[in-house]
């Protein structure tokens, strides 16, 4: 499935895979498994990236280094920008973005509750998923290997970026790094009532439950509470606000008749506003199944290394396509989308095994020689072991 992009003045309907046959709403419905989960992204609107790089240097939004490549898979010239310092710099810097969490609690018209600051007997041991979440290797240090290569005591996404682009940062020994703050500042819960038309509930997986409801509605209610929450609490453009759901994921649009219809949405990053306000909205997931290939902060894992590797949500590249969850072709720098579905080794810590998505180098979609970890590696768990190819057409 190819993922769509955002519009952030209108949200323009995709026309997306349509699973089986009708399913109307009860609480509680059986929903046919798995699911076809993927992700989304904003791209930025009304203003360009030399304006939004400005206001990263006069720190009127996060930071934001650029990069230039030649591709070798096309042989043209392509410029983009990652949050923090550019890695192509040879700069022993460390970033850290201010992280804001803002747990959202879903009620459905039929009264179902997905609540992540509430213990999770059925489907989560007993654990709070909030906690869960603030004790990942999301946000705490692990000593992380990628392609038997020992990148560093870091989160999982700092990790990465130093994996696919280890030929220009290793030479910084340890001292070049892009961090969300630790502890992130966790806000006060937030609670969306949706109506019928705009979600509902059904079973799934460990004798749970998963919420679907309508993309727009939600969005609407981050940029128009969320954000404005975050901002008020001393957060802002230069900071990052997450978003976090429980079982809960997206359609664009809602489909009462039949809500696995443009469904399902398990996380995306968005930008809108001048300066830039960057944010990331994600599922945490424990209907154990429901989606392949997914499972507790994976999501988080695809959408948090997307938002750090582009941040506009319009870094271009040689077109590629046809894997992951993309089916036909996509130009730009997304590097969950060629793997969605599949997993990075797990990590425990707290007494919980982690889940995080394996992802695409920058080298996989500019083209080899790999700067990456690893004698030929294109990804950050030896699954790509060559580029893209062929421009897609």
């Amino acid at each position: 499935m190819k993922r769509i992009v955002i519009s952030l003045v209108l949200f323009v309907a995709a026309s997306l895979v349509t699973l089986a046959s009708p399913v109307l709403a009860e609480e509680g419905t059986p929903l046919s498994q798995p699911l076809q989960g993927y992700y989304t992204y904003g791209q930025l609107q009304g203003l360009t990236t030399e304006e939004a790089i400005r206001g990263a240097v006069a720190a009127t939004t996060i930071p934001m280094g650029i990069y230039s490549v030649t591709a070798s898979r096309d042989s043209n010239t392509y410029q983009g920008v990652v949050v923090g310092r550019s890695p192509f710099f040879h700069g022993a810097r460390t970033t850290t973005i201010p992280t804001f969490i803002v747990p959202v609690k879903i009620k459905t018209s039929d009264g179902h509750v997905f609540d992540p600051s509430v213990t999770d007997s059925t489907c989560l041991s007993g654990k709070e998923p909030l906690t869960v979440f603030q004790n990942s290797p999301l946000f705490q240090p692990v000593a992380f290997t990628m392609n038997g290569v020992g990148v560093g005591t870091t989160q999982y996404a700092d990790a990465f970026e130093r994996a696919e682009f280890w030929q220009n940062v290793s030479v910084t020994g340890n001292r070049f790094h892009t961090k969300l703050s630790s502890p992130p500042t966790t806000l006060a819960e937030q609670t969306l009532t949706l109506t019928s038309g705009q979600g509902d509930d059904f079973a799934t997986g460990c004798s749970g439950h998963l919420g679907i409801m309508d993309f727009s509605t939600f969005d609407s209610f981050v940029q128009g509470t969320i954000v404005p929450l975050v901002s008020s609490n001393g957060g802002g453009p230069t900071s990052f606000p997450i978003i976090l759901l429980y079982n809960v994921v997206m359609a664009s649009p809602f489909e009462s008749a039949d809500p696995t219809q443009n469904c399902c949405i398990l996380g995306y990053h968005n930008v809108f506003s001048n300066p830039v306000q960057t944010y990331g909205v994600m599922d945490f997931d424990s209907t154990e199944g429901t989606f392949n290939g997914t499972s507790d902060i994976s999501p988080s894992s695809h959408e948090i290394n997307e938002w750090v590797n582009d941040p506009l949500g319009n870094n271009p590249t040689p077109a590629w396509g046809n894997i992951g969850q993309v089916t036909g072709c996509q130009n730009n720098f997304e590097v969950g989308d060629p793997l969605s579905g599949t997993l990075f080794p797990a990590v425990t810590l707290s007494s919980f095994t982690y889940h995080m998505q394996e992802l695409a180098f920058f080298s996989w979609f500019y083209g080899h020689p790999s700067i990456g970890t690893g004698t030929s590696d294109f990804s950050n768990n030896d699954t790509f072991t060559s580029d893209a190819g062929s421009i897609c057409f």
